[in-house]
């Protein structure tokens, strides 16, 4: 086993594979009830113990919930208005059936009685069986060693079972009690809003009991929803001498009573299967059967059966999910005990969602948001696809709810999905920072899309996704109103619940535009590939080819906020004018600020929540150059208090992203372990799937970088510090693949499936059943100087006049009758033209006498000047104006080292020659690139010395002539191609000065 490395709040030691207790924790007790919850995706059950809790009422919330199964209420608005939600949907604690109590000669075992002499509570993630041994000494001096086991099987879907062996260490009569309690506890109302109603507890009423030996079955319904519930338990003995049964029912506990003598060392096991049905699955005339039917095929089996079959589920489930940090078995046991719980939480039936807190608890009332699309369909979407496609179809399932829900906001087409629910219906009781968030619609549409191109399964499309993205985005389309040369969206709140209706909310907005175009391109799909199930559909919806259109206009010009002397986007159009929060001034004891501040304090003020621009920066970070997404992290992330789960996951996501390497590991560690260390300080509600689902992005998406861009797969793998190797598995179009990273590189496996292309750091990577491994070095560290000069190449770098240089060669070559390739024209890179002139005629074989030469290196030059004449600042590359001003701006001088003599008057054609500071004379030199002549020259100019200058060229005898002056290099292009610069981006609009400059 490797060292432990992190620091953890927990007691609980560190197991990469198990979660362990070692002592009982009365105090930690409401706590582990949480983390030691099992469940299915149907059933969840809180990890309390088999017996009954006698201690402190509020240090024990016992619960078992099934996903889906609700109650209603009404929700009363002393000041009331049209439109508001009426009902609110609330997840039901259930009867209580894991009720197992042992009595040794009359004596009742409870750990807050007697004493302990050995315990050990146990949850290995591979096996999913709760196992927990105890070794026990009554008042009396009674000693006894009981081991209970619990699952809730994977495999049936109904079932939870349960084995526990008594075994008398000293001769004596068992009991045991197996029992089903009909009364049941709910949450506390709370003032915190992330809690819920307390109404749980008053929602069930039995409507029938059966009680004869050997089984109990409770059946219950609902106050106002109209469901049915029904709870059967078989429950009988191994081992000892015949026991004597008995069965009753009373104050609601429907019991089954066993009684057996023992030897000292013989053991005896009580074994109790229970089966939880309802009218969400079946009629409710035909749950008894059901029930049946289940503990059935449960029995036959029997425990240690379902036991087997659980490991052979977890072993399918690791086999594509697996994710190891080697070196931390505190941050390994974080990310399995997440995706774990993630497994054992979503709903697999097409019908059910994941909750916020999963099944694990009574926090946020059962509801599910929009954490489901966009931080816990991520992981299934490249491990279990068939989960992240359940969840679709689950949202495509409430697609007339969402129609109704449009019309009460005014829509008079298109659907609205509601912001928290558990059935389609909105239950958000405060619309500014609920139903307000419109984004939720793009959420669900982006999630498609992902899922379209991470599996190619279409078939989606046509099985209600298409009409979902119509439907949805109609409402964009709705909102959107031209405003000069521009579409704006007034009115919304966004992910930052912090900030509440506004016009133009950047996420909102970036969402909207991807969603439209998304559209779009289904539209365009769907009439190509599936002509007749499009005309079927365009008709039922009365969709027609100008709506479509109108779509593609509103998702071009969609306004996105941007605040150009601050050079950041802004989070809305009126969120930069406002005040700053006074964070100094603001106590530790004050967050979350949503328990201290009236909401109008903080809406008034510059303050996140939580992630809401920089969330825009990861999941379309293909729209804005990095230059620009480290500006908005740097702003944002000092006004974003993190007083929501969902938010250092995504923090940490882009600041792997922009370079800032130690703060993405900050935010990662505040998320790995959230639930286990429970330093959010509010676990005992339920876990956190959506900081989950979190957890796994940071490592995949951000220390590995992983990009899916129209079906491919792109990494920019990174190592923390203090890991000596990482390694995941990941799905993609039914490939499985192992990802693996340490310091001496990255390693690419394909495990199973068809060959498949990837990218590293741009650079293609074959994979193939023949060749399943590729392995890359990772890139060198830049060792950052306090620079007191950068020295600028013009062509490739500043602006693109290869194509002028390109358009002029040709023609030339043309002339002599020779072969102008683009091999050849990259080979002419940095070169200057009298050597590029020979280069062409070399390779055409053309002998000419000087003056003939002469002429023509001339002639070149004149069409080149007609070309570059036609130049203006729109011809300067992306991020290259921004980039000098930068370097200016940072009182670094600025220098040129171009070997075209067209340099200074190309300077004045871009409107930039006042940004530099020296431009060397190309006619001066007397050797071109790679020669270190041009870079010395200018270095001295600078009056720098080499050594304090960064040179930045596109071309590899340009990185060559910088390496040979003795400065640091700067690499414009390909790694592969530029692998002697001591770093290389894609472009100035990657360039971040503070990750060169010390």
């Amino acid at each position: 086993m490797s060292a432990t490395l992190s620091q953890t709040l927990s007691s609980l030691p560190t197991d990469p594979w198990r979660l362990v207790e070692t002592r009982w924790e009365a105090d930690a007790n409401l706590l582990r009830e949480t983390l030691f919850a099992l469940g299915n995706g149907h059933i969840g059950t809180r990890g309390s113990h088999d017996e009954a809790w006698l201690g402190d009422p509020d240090a024990s919330m016992e619960g078992t919930y099934v996903n889906g199964f609700y109650d209603t209420e009404a929700i009363r608005y002393p000041e009331n208005a049209y439109g508001f939600a009426r009902l609110n949907e609330f997840m039901l604690n259930l009867p209580n059936a894991k009720g197992v109590e042992v009595a040794i000669d009359g004596e009742r075992f409870n750990l807050a009685s007697g004493v302990i002499l050995a315990y050990e509570r146990s949850l290995d993630f591979r096996e999913g069986v709760l196992v927990r041994s105890v070794e026990w000494k009554s008042p009396a001096g009674r000693r006894v060693r009981i081991v209970s086991k619990r699952l809730v099987s994977l495999s049936h879907g109904a079932i939870l079972a349960q084995s526990v062996t008594v075994t008398p260490l000293d001769a004596a009569g068992i009991e045991f009690v197996a029992s089903i309690d009909s009364a049941v506890r709910g949450g506390e109302e709370s003032f915190d809003p992330r809690l819920g109603s307390g109404a749980s507890a008053r929602s069930l009423s039995t409507v029938e009991t059966v009680v004869v030996p050997g089984r109990s079955a409770l059946v219950s319904r609902t106050r106002n929803s109209g469901l049915t519930l029904r709870i059967e338990t078989l429950a009988g003995l191994a081992g000892g001498e015949a026991a004597d049964s008995a069965a009753s029912e009373q104050d609601g506990v429907l019991a089954q009573r066993f009684r057996v003598t023992t030897g000292a060392g013989e053991a005896v096991t009580l074994e109790k299967m229970t089966a939880i049905v309802t009218s969400r699955d079946a009629p409710a005339s035909e749950l008894a059967d059901r029930a049946a039917e289940a503990l059935q095929a449960a029995r036959a089996v029997g425990f240690e059966g379902l036991a087997g079959e659980q490991r052979a589920r977890l072993a399918a489930f690791w086999e594509k999910a697996d994710i190891e940090i080697e070196g931390d078995d505190a941050l390994s046991q974080g990310l399995h005990f997440n995706l774990y719980h993630l497994f054992q939480s979503i709903g697999r039936d097409g019908r059910t969602n994941i909750a916020a807190k999963g099944l694990t608890g009574e926090g946020y009332e059962g509801h599910s948001f929009w954490d489901t699309e966009i931080y816990v369909l991520p992981v299934f979407l490249r491990t279990l696809p068939e989960l992240a496609r359940a969840l679709i179809s689950h949202r495509i399932g409430y697609l007339d709810k969402a129609r109704a829900r449009a019309r009460d906001l005014g829509h008079v087409r298109g659907a609205l999905y509601p912001w928290r629910t558990i059935t389609g219906e909105e239950c958000s009781a405060y619309f500014p920072a609920g139903t307000a968030q419109y984004h939720i619609n793009a959420d669900i549409a982006f999630a498609i899309e992902q899922y379209v191109e991470a599996t190619g399964d279409l078939s989606l499309l046509a099985d209600g996704a298409a009409e979902l993205v119509f439907e949805t985005a109609r409402i964009w389309a709705d909102l959107a109103h031209p405003v000069g040369g521009s579409y704006h969206i007034d009115e919304v709140t966004g992910p930052d619940e912090y900030t509440a209706l506004v016009n133009n909310n950047f996420y909102t907005n970036v969402m909207a535009k991807t969603h439209l175009a998304f559209a779009v391109e289904v539209a365009g799909w769907m009439g190509r590939q599936k002509p007749e199930a499009f005309a079927a559909l365009s008709e039922k919806l009365g969709l027609a080819d100008d709506e479509v259109g109108h779509w593609s206009e509103v998702s071009d010009r969609l306004r996105l906020p941007y605040d150009a002397a601050r050079g950041i986007h802004a989070q809305d159009d009126a969120f930069l004018a406002r005040k700053v929060w006074d964070f100094a001034g603001t106590p530790a004891e004050n967050y979350p600020l949503l328990l201290h501040y009236h909401p109008l304090v903080i809406y008034r003020h510059q303050v996140c929540k939580q992630a809401d621009v920089v969330l825009s920066l990861f999941l379309r970070g293909d729209l804005f150059p990095k230059a620009v997404k480290r500006r908005d992290f740097d702003y944002y992330e000092a006004i974003t208090t993190h007083d929501s789960s969902l938010s250092t996951c995504i923090h940490s996501i882009v600041a792997s992203e922009v370079g800032l390497h130690e703060r993405a590991y900050e935010f990662f560690m505040d998320t790995a372990r959230m639930d286990i260390d429970n330093t959010h300080g509010n676990t005992f509600h339920g876990v956190h799937t959506a900081a989950m689902g979190g957890t796994w992005m940071s490592l995949v998406h951000g220390f590995a970088g992983l990009r899916a861009r129209k079906g491919e797969l792109h990494f920019a793998p990174s190592l923390p510090k203090g890991w000596s190797r990482y390694r995941f598995r990941l799905v993609d179009h039914g490939r499985t693949l192992e990802v693996a990273v340490a310091a001496g590189g990255a390693e690419f496996r394909l495990v199973e499936g068809d060959a498949i292309r990837l990218f590293h750091r741009g650079e293609p990577i074959d994979l193939s059943v023949a060749e399943p491994v590729r392995s890359v070095p990772l890139p060198r560290p830049f060792e950052r100087k306090p620079f007191k000069a950068v020295v600028f190449d013009l062509d490739g770098v500043i602006t693109d006049t290869a194509r002028f240089h390109h358009l002029a060669w040709k023609r030339l070559a043309d002339t002599l009758n020779i072969g102008f390739d683009d091999e050849l024209a990259e080979s002419l890179k940095g070169i200057d033209r009298r050597m590029s002139l020979k280069m062409i005629l070399d390779k055409g074989g053309v002998a000419l006498e000087p003056p003939e030469f002469d002429r023509l290196a001339d002639m070149k030059n004149v069409w080149y000047k007609e070309l570059i004449g036609t130049m203006t600042r729109d011809d300067l590359l992306p991020g290259a104006l921004e980039t000098l001003e930068a370097v200016r701006a940072a009182g670094l001088r600025v220098g040129l080292a171009s070997v075209s003599q067209n340099a200074p008057a190309i300077l004045e054609r871009l409107g930039i020659a006042d940004l530099f500071d020296a431009v060397v004379d190309a006619k001066l030199l007397k050797h071109g690139k790679p020669d270190p002549e041009i870079f010395l020259k200018a270095a001295s100019q600078l009056g720098a010395a080499p050594a304090d200058c960064l040179g930045v060229e596109d071309a590899v005898a340009g990185v060559a002539s910088i390496k040979g002056a003795g400065m640091a290099a700067l690499g414009i292009g390909r790694p592969s191609v530029l692998a002697d610069a001591d770093a290389v981006i894609a472009g100035l609009d990657d360039f971040v000065l503070a990750d060169y400059l010390a």
